[in-house]
């Protein structure tokens, strides 16, 4: 089988809801005709007819996108589903025929299919008197109720189009928010790197400039000042660590849920803090906004307990419930840690989403930062 046709095989742009029903309608329409066929010549061209017409919809593409030989498709099969009436389909096939008219619309736009569907019915109306026993008038006759069917199937299909143009508007909008909250995940980190990290070194330079100047009269103090610079610099690189962890991408290597936050969790081993992760209950797929809330909570749980709370032992539990997913970062530190902007900024986020966030020292020592959401699906 040629790649063209496993690819429309597999079409994810074809309504399912049209394929039922065009095999539904596809195989009355076949019975009907050779349940009372009488003539074998006739049959033989009906049945090579039908043949065309299944052929044509595996074939015919359904996004505006496909190349434009396959575009051609679409007037082929709606042509085919015509001379299904030619042949003997004694209007059963009419179905078909609605739904090759919705292909048209989906493909060329409504403009185009309203130019393509006069076209091929006025080429049938002048054919149908010469292929078969009918007159003209008996030929226009037919075209009015075929012309309110298809008129309701563009608006349909106009309907479904611009649903569809508006779920990607919407997807879009989405992915710009989420583009938009982590460039300000980034900018406050930037910040408190600029704070933390920027005011070490700039106690570090102080200190060398000292000791620079005591070398000679007062070696001891110039010594103390390059022992107390080389112990900053120390905390220095270990905030810069943390940080980069802090700045890694939502998606680890292209890990998703609880993988990425695994990862993320098991990116803090090294830091002298014993990280352990664990999921209970039956994973699902979350919605992006959960997963970024998870995410970001998690990264500011980890870099909470590391830079404030002392602690040996950090434990991050992933709980799925029916209509809910909890995030528990536990630490066994001194508890000082202090909700501040980024704490703030995450609580008024899932609130946003409709769940609870809270933070603050727990029962027996350490600390606890708890986020419930509603688990959205994806």
């Amino acid at each position: 089988m040629s790649p063209l046709r496993l690819g429309s095989l597999r079409d994810a742009e074809r309504p399912i809801l049209l394929s039922v029903v065009f095999w539904v309608v596809f195989v009355a329409t076949a019975a009907a005709h050779f349940a009372g066929a009488t003539e074998a010549v006739k049959s033989a061209i009906f049945g090579v007819n039908l043949a065309v017409v299944a052929v044509l919809w595996l074939a015919v593409p359904w996004s505006p996108s496909a190349p434009a030989r396959r575009k051609v498709l679409g007037p082929a099969l709606l042509a085919a589903t015509v001379l299904l009436g030619m042949t003997g389909s004694a209007a059963v096939h009419l179905p078909l025929l609605l739904i090759a008219i919705a292909n048209i619309a989906f493909v060329y736009g409504m403009r185009a299919a309203t130019l393509i569907l006069v076209a091929v019915f006025g080429l049938a109306i002048v054919i149908l008197p010469l292929w078969r026993n009918v007159t003209w008038p008996g030929a226009l006759a037919q075209v009015p109720p075929i012309a309110v069917l298809a008129t309701f199937v563009l608006g349909m299909a106009s309907a479904t189009i611009e649903a569809r143009r508006r779920r990607q508007e919407a997807q879009e909008l989405l992915e710009r928010v989420r583009e938009l909250a982590v460039a300000e995940e980034r900018a406050r980190i930037a910040r408190d790197m600029h704070d933390s990290i920027g005011h070490q070194l700039t106690v570090i330079k102080m200190g060398l400039e000292n000791a620079e100047r005591f070398r000679e009269r007062r070696p001891d103090a110039a010594w103390a000042e390059v022992a107390a610079a080389k112990k900053l610099t120390a905390e220095a690189l270990a905030d810069a660590r943390r940080w980069v962890r802090a700045l890694r991408p939502l998606a680890l290597d292209g890990a998703i849920g609880s993988a990425a936050l695994e990862q993320l969790a098991m990116s803090f081993h090294g830091t002298g803090v014993d990280v352990r992760f664990s999921v209970h209950g039956a994973e699902r797929r979350l919605g992006p906004d959960t997963e970024l809330v998870l995410y970001r909570a998690l990264q500011e749980g980890l870099t909470n307990a590391l830079r404030h709370a002392n602690a040996e032992t950090v434990t991050v539990t992933l709980e799925f419930h029916d209509d809910r997913v909890t995030l528990v970062v536990a630490d066994d530190g001194t508890g000082s840690g202090t909700p501040g902007f980024g704490l703030t900024s995450l609580t008024e986020r899932a609130e946003a989403l409709g769940g609870t966030l809270r933070a603050g020292p727990r029962a027996g020592g350490g600390f606890e930062l708890r986020v419930d959401l509603p688990a959205e699906r994806a």
